[in-house]
């Protein structure tokens, strides 16, 4: 094959230090926006933002001359910079180290859309640990609970 063809689609989720009820309903516009601004800057597509006050998912494509851990870091760590620029009062805003990030095919595309697109409705029912753990059971990944 003479050419390299991918799509890689990632359904990404990381969350405030300690879980933290720091990105007001007021801020997440503007953060979601910015968010899409650093993946283009990392040749990506933003599919969808979304999230509450402690969390964030990012539904995005990304190049595969990219590494998943670098793009999160650049993200988490510009955005962090950005929120204390632009929300002073926010001196101490900080994501969580870890993240998940999980594979999305073309044809749960529209689904995971919508799951993104509605989180602030879902929460409203289900715990951010309680839908972070059912993530990481769907997807066959072991974890200790002390660190959920």
């Amino acid at each position: 094959m003479s050419q390299s063809f991918t799509n890689l689609l990632y359904h990404l989720i990381f969350s405030t230090k300690d879980r933290r009820p720091l990105i007001k309903v007021e801020y997440q516009p503007r953060l979601y926006d910015y968010i899409g601004g650093i993946i283009r800057g990392c040749g990506g597509i933003s599919l969808g933002i979304n999230g509450t006050e402690d969390h964030v998912h990012v539904l995005t494509k990304l190049r595969p001359d990219r590494a998943l851990s670098d793009v999160l870091r650049d993200l988490k760590s510009n955005a962090t910079g950005w929120m204390h620029d632009v929300f002073p009062r926010l001196a101490d805003f900080y994501w969580q180290r870890g993240y998940a990030a999980f594979t999305v095919s073309q044809s749960s595309l529209k689904q995971v859309q919508r799951y993104v697109a509605g989180q602030k409705e879902h929460h409203r029912k289900v715990s951010f640990r309680d839908e972070f753990i059912l993530f990481l059971r769907a997807n066959g990944i072991e974890y200790d609970e002390r660190y959920i």
